[in-house]
């Protein structure tokens, strides 16, 4: 569980990274106290994500298993390339809600609709229905020493509960929404909201490329 919660978190959080949503709650924040934002970022990902995960979990148990490590890794490479293009928000996605609800429920209306459909609600999907099972399997194989780390810590996804698998996909993603979003803010503020969104892209979507290709390669090494 550990492990998955891990992958979970840090593919989504680096996902996060220049996405439009992103972008949405460095606007949110120029308007409401960080707390506000980012809990109202919390409450909406995690209902998002919370059914996300029920389908891709679902999709995963019943595609063959030879078959998930190249589906993974092909949509990962698909989420490297889509991480490469410039992302804009939308005005009324920052408006929605502004006027009916206070700044905790007008964050988590506006975070809502721009979490649908959106790259990090696809990724949280493909994981749930692979969490990098094959490259967790081929870390074990890389040696007594790496073995027994993972075996002590119980981080393979095969020891792993589904409803296990299911809240560590659903934490794990929430929790790297919000790291993610709460960075940005932070530096942001620092930078005078000005980050520099293009070599964030490059660095996030070369890392999920290579992810993407390992992926692929681990299942068969």
């Amino acid at each position: 569980m550990t492990y998955i919660f891990v992958i979970s978190w840090v593919l989504i959080m680096i996902g996060e990274l220049a996405d439009k949503s992103q972008l949405l709650a460095m606007s949110l924040a120029t308007r409401y106290k960080a707390w506000q934002v980012l809990v109202g970022i919390f409450g909406a990902t995690f209902v998002v994500h919370f059914f996300t995960a029920l389908v891709g979990q679902s999709i995963g148990g019943v595609l063959p298993d030879s078959l998930l490590p190249w589906l993974t890794g092909v949509l990962f490479v698909g989420f490297g390339v889509w991480t490469l293009r410039p992302e804009r928000i939308e005005e009324s996605d920052v408006e929605r809600g502004a006027r009916r609800f206070g700044p905790i429920l007008a964050t988590a209306v506006a975070f809502f609709f721009a979490e649908l459909g959106d790259k990090t609600q696809i990724m949280t999907l493909t994981i749930a229905a692979d969490p990098g099972t094959a490259l967790a399997e081929y870390l074990r194989d890389a040696g007594p020493t790496v073995r027994s780390f993972l075996d002590a810590t119980g981080i393979a996804p095969a020891s792993t509960s589904a409803a296990g698998r299911f809240w560590a996909v659903t934490l794990g993603s929430t929790v790297g929404m919000v790291v993610a979003d709460a960075i940005a803010i932070g530096l942001g503020r620092l930078m005078g909201a000005r980050l520099p969104e293009r070599t964030v892209r490059i660095v996030s979507g070369s890392f999920f490329i290579l992810f993407g290709v390992v992926t692929v390669v681990s299942a068969y090494i």
